[in-house]
């Protein structure tokens, strides 16, 4: 399908944030398989269903390239298992967390995800950021204490849901990869792994696949759950501007939040509203200070054209 202009491509990224934001529905549907199954059965199938999509998308032969320059590049292998590592941790704290019944500090986890990506292209990459970002980043701090001090412990799930995918974005700078090739590159190193723990679950007898037709398809629907949103994602990426997409992306943690409070009745607490308070101002700031700078870069890049 080709894109004919911006709006298509805003309907499709909301289109795949609303379907990401919809996807703790889906995982407690599953809540009574084990979590490590679900996961295992979500990289098993995603990693089938990317196959189909690239065949479909005739980007076979591209896949096949990059599979060749991976076993020929030690750096690159070890970058793509590092960042297949990565992205199944995140989906599986992700799932864990809904079927326990902690999607609001999941969806916590989502909203400070770009402040952490900030901070890590900071401390690794050396990039400068601007003071209003510095404030951002101490304002979601200073939500992320609040939680501390009320409950007495860290709050791990939010931190590790945004740290594993913000290092996850720093593996992925070294995979020079459209979304959907990237995709099953992941989901290929890491399907071996999946499917050496389904033979173990199958004969140890702890295997739910095969116990009934419904929770079969919804095993192997896990593919399309996670595929589905990636390849409407990639459709919007080529005709939005990235800052649009940065605000529009806060719609999948806000239905996340939603529909753990009034879906699940998980609870809203005092603490939670105040850090959700903190990281809320955090990120207008970190939006409006992004959109200035690209502005800035903007109109920089024009006048150096008219000045050439």
């Amino acid at each position: 399908m080709n894109l004919n202009n911006e709006k298509d491509g805003v309907v499709f990224a909301i289109l795949s944030y609303v379907m990401w934001g919809l996807t703790p529905i889906y995982w407690k549907l599953t809540q009574y398989i084990s979590s490590g199954e679900i996961l295992a059965q979500r990289v098993l199938w995603s990693f089938i269903s990317m196959l189909v999509l690239l065949i479909l998308l005739k980007k076979w032969n591209i896949y096949v390239e990059f599979v060749k320059e991976i076993i020929k590049k030690p750096k690159l292998f070890w970058s793509l298992f590092l960042a297949s590592v990565l992205i199944s941790s995140n989906w599986g704290i992700f799932m864990w967390a809904v079927i326990e019944g902690k999607i609001v500090e999941a969806s916590l986890g989502q909203y400070i995800n770009p402040l952490t990506s900030m901070l890590i292209g900071v401390i690794v990459l050396k990039e400068k950021i601007s003071g209003s970002q510095v404030l951002a980043f101490i304002l979601a701090g200073m939500g992320m204490l609040t939680l501390t001090l009320h409950y007495g412990v860290i709050p791990w799930i939010s931190l590790s849901l945004a740290l594993t995918f913000g290092f996850y974005g720093l593996a992925k700078k070294l995979i020079k990869a459209d979304s959907t090739i990237g995709l099953a590159l992941e989901t290929m190193m890491i399907t071996p792994i999946a499917i050496v723990f389904l033979t173990y679950l199958m004969f140890q007898s702890q295997i739910e696949f095969f116990n009934s037709v419904s929770t079969s398809l919804l095993l192997i629907g896990s593919g399309a759950v996670t595929v589905l949103p990636l390849l409407l994602f990639t459709m919007s990426a080529k005709k939005v501007t990235l800052s649009l997409l940065g605000i529009l992306q806060y719609i999948s943690p806000t239905i996340v939040l939603v529909s753990g409070v009034l879906l699940y009745n998980e609870t809203l607490s005092q603490a939670h509203l105040i850090a959700f308070i903190f990281i809320w101002s955090a990120l207008v700031i970190y939006i409006f200070s992004s959109i200035t700078k690209r502005g800035k870069k903007s109109k920089v890049h024009i006048k150096s054209k008219m000045e050439a």
